[in-house]
């Protein structure tokens, strides 16, 4: 955990985290060590192939999933900071809230990115467009809300919906 401040951040006394009974489903495998080498903003389709290591106890959960172009991921941010109320994002004295930034360090520090899905093997996924460090553990796995579609088969409200692949 990178714990030094930066001039004009504060932190509180962060209460103990109680048990939101997360569990991880695997690792994400990027090139990067430390925050400093990490971009700041990922962008779907840009970066290199990472790997998205799911744990094979999750291997049916992939089925139908090669389908979409798009994903989000959702991972817990294990190096973050929880205690910064108030943070200095650029280094330049100007101040903000936590909550008003895409900072890492963060009371839940759930991290997101909307990534381009470049091939399967197996139970990995390789993807562009993080901007997370190597061994962050992986939440979830969602197809991009952009690339949902919700269709109503009966043509009446309240019918069975299924999303299909949009553009």
């Amino acid at each position: 955990m990178d714990t030094e401040l930066r001039p004009h951040e504060e932190t509180v006394t962060a209460p103990e985290p109680g048990d939101a009974g997360l569990v991880f489903i695997g690792r994400i495998r990027t090139p990067w060590t430390g925050r400093g080498e990490c971009p700041r903003q990922g962008r779907a389709g840009e970066g290199p192939i990472c790997r998205v290591e799911i744990d094979p106890l999750w291997a049916p959960a992939l089925a139908g999933l090669d389908e979409f172009g798009r994903l989000e991921l959702l991972y817990w941010l294990d190096r973050a900071r929880r205690d910064l109320v108030v943070q200095n994002p650029g280094h330049t004295g100007a101040t903000r809230g936590t909550f008003s930034i895409r900072s890492p360090n963060r009371p839940n520090p759930i991290g997101t990115a909307e990534v381009t899905l470049e091939g399967r093997e197996g139970c990995t996924l390789l993807v562009r467009g993080l901007d997370c460090l190597d061994g962050t553990p992986l939440l979830d796995v969602k197809p991009a809300r952009r690339q949902l579609a919700v269709i109503d088969e009966t043509g009446t409200a309240g019918g069975p919906r299924h999303c299909v692949k949009g553009g």
